[in-house]
């Protein structure tokens, strides 16, 4: 049976909702076995310590990017009619946004996709960021946050199409992008290779978090190509699918499934069984106020920030940045900015000296 025939049998949604569930599954699987997490990869790198939480974010980064560019390359994709692509961007926003997500991150100790492994870890702590984050982006995508988000967005913006692509910018093209993608693999490997625990898990589960980005690509295109409905052409992302879901579960009538409907109870699911298989299943909440007040602040930064960039660590980072998209760029680099000052500003007086012989205990993402 063809793709053509399930569609049809079954329709569009149900389909995309599976494929979503699926690749949400191998996300959430991948990343908690390898304890995917770009603020610990962002800490390591800012306290020049350069470990195994900067290779597992670099090995799935450069993964991503190879998988896509070589699924462009065999004609596989087409990613030009994707938003990040297509549409007209807002640079202010994307910078800004990075800006305010990193500084939100390192205050809640976990980006977006972090928050949904731990909960499904039993992290209490993270459940209740996530939720946060949830209502924040909601706030900020149609409620009382979105015309301070839409007054950024209009600072500084760019036309849609070729201007927003950086490999037609830089005009190296996919091979360009493929050659990037296997420096970034090789700096990967080697940071991996100076780490005191560089387990097969790092390396194997940081490919697979890579490898499910581009499979979210590539699945979303295979649909669009055989179905007689427009189907967008997306990857992962969990601001957007984070605030449908609290919409969905709120209002009526709910919006239509798709890809996102599938995508964050998938990543649940393949998180629990991550933890189960490893054994780090474990009830975690908070220890006193002032955490709690932090995590709350943090997640509402997140959720502003991630509407403002269009999308989070995983979404405008690694979905947009795999296909060169300029404003994913810019998102990626405010990110690591706000998150490196923040990081200074509020951990600093907690942290021993030389910091880069405590680098578990500094980047560990609770």
């Amino acid at each position: 049976m063809n793709l053509a025939t399930i569609l049809e049998r079954y329709g569009d949604s149900t389909v995309l909702a599976l494929g979503g569930a699926l690749i949400g599954a191998l996300f959430g699987f991948f990343a908690q076995r390898s304890r995917f997490c770009l603020r610990a990869a962002v800490i390591e790198f800012w306290h020049r310590t350069f470990g195994e939480k900067l290779s597992v974010w670099l090995f799935a980064f450069s993964a991503a990017v190879v998988s896509v560019q070589v699924l462009l390359l065999s004609h596989n994709l087409d990613i030009s009619t994707a938003r990040q692509i297509a549409m007209r961007g807002s640079l202010s926003g994307a910078l800004i946004g990075g800006l305010v997500f990193g500084a939100g991150m390192i205050m809640t100790r976990g980006c977006a996709s972090r928050l949904l492994v731990l909960s499904a870890n039993g992290n209490l702590r993270a459940l209740l960021s996530g939720l946060i984050f949830a209502v924040s982006a909601q706030a900020s995508l149609s409620g009382a946050l979105a015309p301070l988000r839409a007054n950024i967005s209009e600072w500084w913006t760019v036309d849609g199409g070729a201007s927003r692509d950086l490999l037609a910018i830089t005009g190296v093209g996919p091979w360009g992008g493929l050659v990037a993608g296997l420096i970034w693999l090789a700096a990967a490997l080697y940071f991996s290779w100076r780490s005191p625990r560089h387990s097969g898990w790092l390396r194997l589960g940081g490919i697979g978090v890579g490898v499910a980005v581009a499979s979210g690509w590539w699945f979303n295109y295979l649909v669009s190509t055989q179905s007689f409905e427009p189907i967008v052409v997306q990857g992962l992302t969990f601001s957007g699918p984070s605030a449908e879901w609290l919409m969905r579960i709120l209002s009526s009538p709910s919006p239509r499934i798709g890809f996102e409907f599938g995508l964050l109870p998938g990543v649940f699911a393949g998180s629990f069984l991550g933890a189960w298989f490893g054994h780090d299943l474990k009830l975690e909440g908070f220890k006193d106020g002032y955490s709690m007040t932090r995590y709350i602040a943090g997640a509402i930064l997140m959720g502003f920030g991630s509407m403002l960039a269009g999308g989070c660590a995983v979404g405008a980072g690694m979905t947009g940045g795999s296909i060169f998209a300029l404003t994913a760029w810019l998102t990626l680099l405010g990110m690591w900015g706000g998150a490196g000052l923040t990081d200074y500003l509020l951990d600093r007086d907690t942290r021993p000296a030389h910091a880069s012989r405590a680098a578990p205990a500094v980047t560990k993402a609770t």
